[in-house]
Order: C-alpha cells, then sequence, then structure tokens
C-alpha cells in the first residue's frame, strides 16, 4: 500500500509540475486565457502518462511518442469543443517532455572531447545523449502528427 501512495504521490508532482512550463510557454505563444487551463492539464496529462508508462519499464522514446500521441488526440477532441485549431492545446502541453537534460549533456561530452580530446567514454556519453534526444524529439513529432495521420485523412487507411 506504501508503495501505491508514493508512486501516486510522485505522478501527481510530476504532473503538477509539468503543468508550469506548459502555461509559460503559452503565454509564450499567446495562448488565448480561457485556453491555459487546457494548455496545462495537457501538459499535466501528457508528462504525467509519460512517467506512469517509464514507472512500468517502458524506454523514454517510446513513452513519449505514446504520451505526445495522447495529447494530440485530447487536444483534437478539444479543438472541436471550443472551436480552436488543436496547436493551441498541444504545442504548448508538448514542451515539458523536451529533451533538455540528453541534450545538454550531449552538448558537455561535444565541448569536452574539444577541449580536453577524444576518449571513447566521452564520444560514448556524446552519441548516447544525442541520439536519445533526437528519438525522443522524433517521437514528440511523430506523436503530435498522429491525429492528423487518422482523423483528418480523407482517403480511407486500407
Amino acid at each position: 500500500m506504501s508503495e501505491i501512495f508514493s508512486f501516486l504521490l510522485a505522478l501527481i508532482d510530476d504532473m503538477f509540475f509539468a503543468a508550469i512550463p506548459a502555461v509559460g510557454f503559452a503565454l509564450v505563444f499567446n495562448v488565448p486565457k480561457n485556453a491555459l487551463f487546457y494548455c496545462a492539464l495537457g501538459g499535466a496529462v501528457g508528462h504525467g502518462s509519460r512517467f506512469f508508462l517509464m514507472h512500468f519499464g517502458m524506454p523514454i522514446e517510446w513513452a513519449t511518442l505514446f504520451a505526445a500521441t495522447l495529447v494530440g488526440f485530447i487536444g483534437v477532441i478539444w479543438s472541436h469543443r471550443f472551436l480552436a485549431h488543436p496547436k493551441v492545446f498541444t504545442v504548448a502541453a508538448m514542451i515539458p517532455m523536451v529533451p533538455g537534460v540528453y541534450a545538454f549533456n550531449a552538448m558537455i561530452a561535444m565541448v569536452e572531447i574539444n577541449q580536453a580530446g577524444y576518449t571513447p567514454v566521452l564520444f560514448a556519453s556524446l552519441i548516447e545523449n544525442f541520439l536519445t534526444a533526437m528519438f525522443i524529439i522524433a517521437g514528440l513529432a511523430v506523436g503530435l502528427a498522429m491525429p492528423g495521420l487518422f482523423i483528418y485523412r480523407r482517403r480511407p487507411i486500407v
């Protein structure tokens, strides 16, 4: 019981702190005031679902793809309800899932290779962090585009 409670507390904590940058970037993108709550909710749901999937062993790249897809479909539902473009709700909600730590670690490894010289450990760190960041960004992009591939098609899939 204590493990479940601590997991739920960590999930709520993750979702709360993911909503803050979602609202911040929504303000930067001039999202209407009545959509700010939904941007925060989208950021919380996206980051929370990624946290949930990663807790049960899914790699961060795949968890990001599924979380971004979930946020994309929720954004389409909200766009029909509030008569706005889906990007109003989804783009700011994706920002908390941007892989800043992996990109930063890749850049640090690149700078250290430039200053101290090549070592296999630094190069491995550079490649691992760079590829992780790129696959997470690809997961965000594909997940954001997924509703358009399924909902807004003019031709049948098969």
